[in-house]
């Protein structure tokens, strides 16, 4: 994920960025292409780093796929 810092200058795009803080906006060009600008916390951005992380993402679909469990009561001897 690529973070840029906008200057103040660019008021119009600013406007747009403060009316996203409310509600999830879709952004379209002329020629059709289409970006979603949603508001975002920290939580936000640690699930997006977390799901990009492969090593981890392959772990927990390896752990999904497992046939055998662990029954609550084999857990609490």
């Amino acid at each position: 994920m690529k973070t840029i810092t906008l200057s103040e200058e660019l008021a119009e795009i600013l406007s747009v960025f403060e009316q996203a803080n409310n509600e999830n906006m879709i952004i379209q060009f002329a020629d059709g292409r289409q970006f979603m600008l949603s508001a975002i916390d920290d939580f936000d951005m640690e699930i997006a780093q977390t799901c990009r992380n492969q090593k981890l993402m392959e772990l927990l679909d390896q752990r999904a796929r497992q046939a055998q469990t662990i029954s609550l009561d084999e857990v609490k001897c």
